[in-house]
């Protein structure tokens, strides 16, 4: 049980596939602007992570490496990725349309999100038990809904704060996504010392 809690504290804060490994930057700074789009994106970046990690852990394990045939993982992740994403596309605009409109265009970016791919590769690469890449998955998701909403908040905040003109917009946006990425690195000896 330590190993699964381990493995999820460390990809949710230590390794966190937005702060720390930089993976799903695209949604991290177009839809942190509000709350509840942070949220709904990264309710659905997690959902896809984790059923990406049922489906593809199996396909690596018990076809592609039997057949020898592992150099095809990342065309073979990425298209059940993208048959993933269709289908919660097709289940936010039937049964929650108001999110489905609010992600607008990044929704069907979660099929190139490098983070939902970087997650099952990184399962295999690090050659993790079904258990342990459902841990892994569903953490990093947990730190990517951790790291939307934090950003979220600071967005907000920044909206009403007075910032110099050559500040205003995108530069002042990375330079607090850089200031929140360098605040996590802090926790890499705490999570470190507990499970050692």
């Amino acid at each position: 049980m330590a190993q699964y809690l381990s493995i999820m504290l460390t990809v949710m804060i230590v390794s966190n596939y937005v702060l720390a490994q930089f993976l799903g930057i695209c949604p991290f700074l177009g839809v942190s602007k509000k709350l509840d789009s942070a949220v709904g994106m990264s309710v659905a970046v997690t959902f896809v992570m984790v059923l990406a990690t049922v489906v593809t852990w199996p396909i690596q394990r018990l076809i592609l490496d039997p057949l020898k045939i592992g150099y095809l993982q990342t065309v073979v992740f990425i298209l059940v990725i993208a048959a993933l994403v269709q289908l919660v596309e097709l289940i936010l605009k039937k049964y929650v349309p108001s999110l489905y409109t609010s992600l607008g265009i990044y929704l069907p970016l979660i099929t190139t999100n490098c983070a939902v791919l970087g997650v099952t590769v990184n399962n295999i690469q690090n050659d993790f038990t079904f258990g342990e890449s459902l841990c892994n998955s569903f953490g990093a998701g947990v730190g990517f809904l951790i790291a939307m909403v934090i950003f979220a908040g600071v967005r907000g905040k920044m909206e009403s704060a007075d910032i110099p003109e050559g500040l205003k917009g995108i530069p002042i946006t990375l330079m607090a996504a850089s200031v929140l990425s360098v605040s996590f690195m802090g926790f890499s000896g705490v999570i470190e010392g507990i499970f050692s």
